[in-house]
């Protein structure tokens, strides 16, 4: 949970990583890692304003469409 000053992670799937980012792009968020392409989906991580590390999910089949 590295960058994060709590021991916990919260998780969230989403349906559309794009327009989460854009949404939170506007906000007092810190964007920490991400995106990233793996074969159960789309990662990213951000920190909240209270300091948590939150990863964010879009699930996805690994096909030749989604390998980025």
């Amino acid at each position: 949970f590295s960058h994060s000053e709590s021991v916990f992670m919260i998780n969230f799937r989403v349906d559309d990583m794009g327009a989460i980012i854009e949404q939170l792009t506007g906000a007092v968020i810190v964007f920490h890692e991400g995106p990233e392409y793996h074969e159960n989906g789309v990662f990213e991580w951000i920190i909240d304003p209270e300091g948590n590390k939150v990863e964010l999910l879009e699930q996805m089949l690994w096909d030749e469409k989604n390998k980025r």
